[in-house]
């Protein structure tokens, strides 16, 4: 007889949350059903989200709405509703938890925050290039890296003094942004082209030192969860292109139907969630099969999707 331990039986069990951009609400699913239990209501635009240091609340960003929606990850319960957050299109936590920072991409600033453990106070509102997009942090949190998409900028700015470090030009329409483990390079999605931009940002300036080509329309970034792959979605050419940090190649392609966008993998990382941006769909993909398994009927325009049930980012 095979014995199930109880903990492993409720480790897949946390909801799935699917970010409905163009609907102002959150798709709610069942990992064990695979349906679609309820919609969560936020503000108008809610592009992506992150957990809070102490894994309580989940951060739901609505920048048209000029808000956040703090909501229980493990029963997707409302929270709370933060408002005065202007813009908030990406965001995300210092590693040493102490700023959270915001790129608004329709008001062309960075803002970080102060961070309490449980408000936020504006420490800093920087002036940037045009549309930033997507932040990286540094594993020291010393600084914050923001894709300019709209002028083909990636931009420095040092945590400590809360100005400008530098800025340097990059590939067509820049998008999200990769660290690797080392803080060394710096993976940047070329979503106007069919490539990666790798910068070595390890000296007082950047230098690019490597194209790798993945498909068109390269945008999303989510590691893989073993230190040594990350995987990227080419929002145009439909396809999933998982990457070794190490030797900087593509080493396998996977189908993603329906414009994929933001993805999350699963603990034990053998499956792996994707938003189907064009198709109204959440995308399941087997990892070690290479193939799409199911999909999920969600909101218009799905964006951001997580779950607390996932591998290591």
């Amino acid at each position: 007889m095979l014995f199930v331990s109880p903990l492993a039986a409720l480790s897949q069990t946390h909801p799935i949350f699917v970010l409905n951009s163009l609907e102002a609400n959150v798709s709610v699913i069942d990992p064990v059903t695979w349906k679609e239990t309820r919609r969560i209501a936020t503000g108008k635009e809610p592009h992506h989200l992150y957990l809070t240091p102490d894994e309580k609340s989940l951060i739901i960003a609505n920048a048209l709405a000029d808000s956040l929606t703090f909501v229980d990850p493990k029963t997707a319960e409302i929270q709370r509703t933060v408002r005065g957050i202007l813009d908030p299109y990406h965001l995300r936590f210092s590693p040493d938890m102490k700023w959270f920072v915001t790129a608004a991409n329709r008001l062309n600033h960075v803002d970080i925050y102060r961070w309490d453990g449980k408000d936020l106070t504006l420490a800093k509102r920087i002036a940037t290039g045009k549309t930033p997009s997507h932040l990286w942090i540094d594993s020291k949190s010393t600084t914050v890296y923001a894709s300019m998409q709209d002028s083909d900028e990636l931009v420095a700015i040092d945590l400590a003094t809360q100005g400008i470090k530098w800025r340097t030009r990059t590939g067509p329409m820049p998008a999200d942004l990769f660290g690797t483990p080392d803080d060394k390079l710096l993976l940047v999605g070329l979503t106007g082209s069919h490539s990666v931009e790798v910068f070595d940002v390890s000296g007082k300036e950047p230098r690019s030192v490597r194209k790798i080509r993945t498909g068109d329309g390269a945008h999303a970034f989510r590691s893989a969860g073993d230190q040594r792959h990350v995987y990227l979605s080419n929002r145009v050419a439909n396809t999933i292109s998982k990457i070794d940090l190490q030797t900087l190649e593509v080493v396998a392609t996977l189908p993603a139907p329906g414009g994929p966008d933001c993805m999350d993998v699963m603990a034990g990382g053998k499956t792996l969630l994707v938003t189907s941006r064009w198709a109204r769909k959440l995308t399941v993909i087997d990892t070690e099969q290479k193939k799409v398994i199911r999909q999920v009927n969600v909101g218009k325009s799905p964006h951001g999707v997580w779950t607390l049930d996932h591998n290591p980012r």
